[in-house]
């Protein structure tokens, strides 16, 4: 007798192909230790030897490598003369929201001398992700990249590369960048302009010293690598080309994408890209080259390039390498074809999972702005002014004990919830005719509640109040799919028609485009504590931020976990 077949619906299998695959990532899961030392190190960079502060001495730091599944348990021991902070950026923090690492927001800074022990399992992710410090501009510094591979048993949906490796393009300062970004804080104007910008910690032989040192890649004929981008500069979006060679992108901020062939990256601050690369030029040596991408006028910004150099293995000759063709420093149409190219991959072991209906619509302006200098002071904005900036008329003020800990314990008067769930003032925001009494936003701490599962659509819209800018919005706790975008302003009835709800990429790092919008959804099933910033860190101190709280829901797996014990104390 037969037995009759059973037809499943293709929700139904993924549900079975993701559970089952749940039960392998826990049965084969690993926990990995590591040991952080921040620590004051002597380097050599652009002719001259600097004191920076650096985790083990590296820079960049240690490399984490976990699979999809795996535990990460770090004790971090702060030897540097500042307080100090460690975020894992991108990792979704599922439950363990005291890990996360923002300073002020999930936790009080290690101060020196002290230490701290943060746990997180990664769930769900695989490509590759980063770390780095999240307090004042230490990260400039103390940041290093988190390798996460398919779970034990798995493949990566693409041929196995003959080797991985970490870029991680930095951006470097011949003077120490919290001395930097205090003296801005205190004049109330722009800090000073970086002076290099680097790869795998060297400015490459553009620069003054730089040749002996510079990054090389040897790569053989014919075979493929796998680049792990990173752009880990403090206040850079950056173009990322090969001479002579093309890329296929396959993952980005640690999320699977349809395999997208293009020669340029681009990579804002924040942001990661797994990129495939085969040596199949003739046998020689070609440099990679990062080039800044910014909308203010040249001279403003950094515009210098940092290179490394890819070697074919047998080339002996010791002519300069090929050089390439990079976008000019504001080529916005670049940007936006990279962008509008990317999608998730949308297979059953990586479904895609987009929100089709919203609980909470929000939208939120994202630009500069100024305020008052304080009587008495002489400040060195336009006219004197202190420079700002805002999300939906709200300028950032960091609370003095940390959100996570006010919000868990019932400290009162740390925060409102009342932050807006639209601009308060609707005006021309991508427009050249502002008015001036729009420009002066309200200093302040305030958050937004959201209820556990809620889905959210959020829109960033671009304002050209004092200065036209592009913004990489950075959200912890989550991935969000990025569902449409567009220039001009955001038109709440016809632009939400052309919204990609089939196979948007995912991310944890957007760009608001200049003069434009962005608009995201995700599911807030993640209790806990979020910070949401521009990754452009001038534009974070200036307050370019807000914060999620997401209540807990029903059970213990959504409830947030208690706070570890050696939590630092506020």
């Amino acid at each position: 007798m037969s037995l009759p077949s059973v037809r499943l619906s293709s929700a139904a299998l993924v549900f079975l192909f993701t559970f089952a695959a749940y039960l392998a990532a826990v049965i084969n899961a690993e926990i990995h230790h590591y040991t952080f030392v921040i620590e004051r190190t002597v380097v050599t960079r652009l002719c001259k030897n600097y004191t920076i502060v650096t985790v083990n001495g590296q820079l960049p730091g240690p490399t984490i490598h976990v699979h999809n599944g795996d535990t990460v348990i770090v004790k971090a021991y702060n030897r540097a003369q500042h307080n100090a902070t460690l975020h894992w950026h991108g990792v979704k923090q599922l439950r363990t929201g005291w890990a996360d690492g923002p300073a002020y927001i999930t936790q009080c800074p290690i101060p020196p001398g002290g230490h701290y022990t943060q746990r997180f399992t990664i769930s769900g992710q695989e490509g590759t992700l980063w770390w780095h410090s999240h307090i004042s501009w230490l990260r400039a510094t103390v940041h290093g990249a988190i390798v996460i591979l398919p779970q034990r048993g798995s493949l990566y949906p693409f041929p196995k590369p003959r080797a991985e490796i970490p870029i991680i393009i930095g951006e470097w300062w011949n003077k120490d960048p919290i001395t930097v970004i205090n003296q801005a804080i205190l004049t109330g104007g722009a800090p000073n302009l970086s002076d290099a910008f680097t790869i795998n910690g060297q400015p490459g032989d553009l620069y003054p010293c730089s040749t002996s040192e510079t990054f090389r890649l040897p790569v053989k004929r014919g075979e493929t690598y796998l680049l792990r981008i990173v752009n880990a500069a403090l206040n850079t979006g950056h173009f990322f080309k090969i001479a002579r060679h093309k890329f296929t992108v396959v993952a980005v901020d640690a999320s699977y994408t349809k395999p997208y062939k293009t020669d340029v990256i681009v990579i804002s601050a924040g942001q990661t890209a797994d990129v495939l690369v085969t040596a199949d030029q003739p046998v020689g040596k070609y440099y990679m080259a990062a080039r800044p991408y910014n909308n203010q006028a040249a001279g403003a910004f950094d515009n210098t390039t940092t290179t490394a150099i890819i070697e074919y293995i047998g080339y002996q000759n010791s002519t300069r390498p090929i050089f390439p063709k990079l976008p000019f420093y504001n080529d916005t149409p670049v940007v936006t074809k990279f962008s509008k190219a990317l999608r998730s991959l949308a297979s059953p072991e990586h479904p895609v999972e987009v929100p089709q209906t919203v609980h909470k619509s929000f939208i939120s302006t994202v630009g500069l702005g100024l305020l008052p200098c304080e009587t008495g002071n002489t400040c060195e904005g336009p006219n004197g002014t202190r420079l700002s900036a805002s999300m939906n008329n709200i300028s950032f003020v960091d609370p003095t004990i940390a959100i996570l800990q006010a919000n868990y314990f019932g400290i009162n008067g740390v925060f409102s919830t009342d932050f807006p769930s639209k601009p308060p003032h609707k005006f021309n925001y991508t427009g050249d005719d502002i008015p001036r009494n729009l420009w002066f936003p309200l200093p302040a701490t305030k958050v937004k509640v959201l209820k556990y599962n809620a889905t959210v659509q959020l829109v960033f819209q671009s304002t050209n109040i004092f200065v036209a800018e592009n913004h990489p919005m950075h959200l912890h706790g989550y991935n969000f799919y990025v569902i449409g975008e567009g220039f001009g302003n955001y038109n709440p009835k016809t632009d939400p028609l052309k919204f990609n709800l089939v196979d948007p990429p995912e991310r944890n790092t957007v760009i608001a485009p200049v003069s434009g919008w962005v608009a995201i959804r995700f599911k807030a099933d993640n209790p806990g504590v979020w910070f949401l910033h521009c990754h452009l860190d001038d534009h974070l101190v200036w307050g370019l931020n807000m914060v999620f709280i997401v209540k807990n829901g029903h059970g213990p797996l959504a409830t947030l976990e208690p706070p570890p014990k050696d939590l630092p104390p506020c």
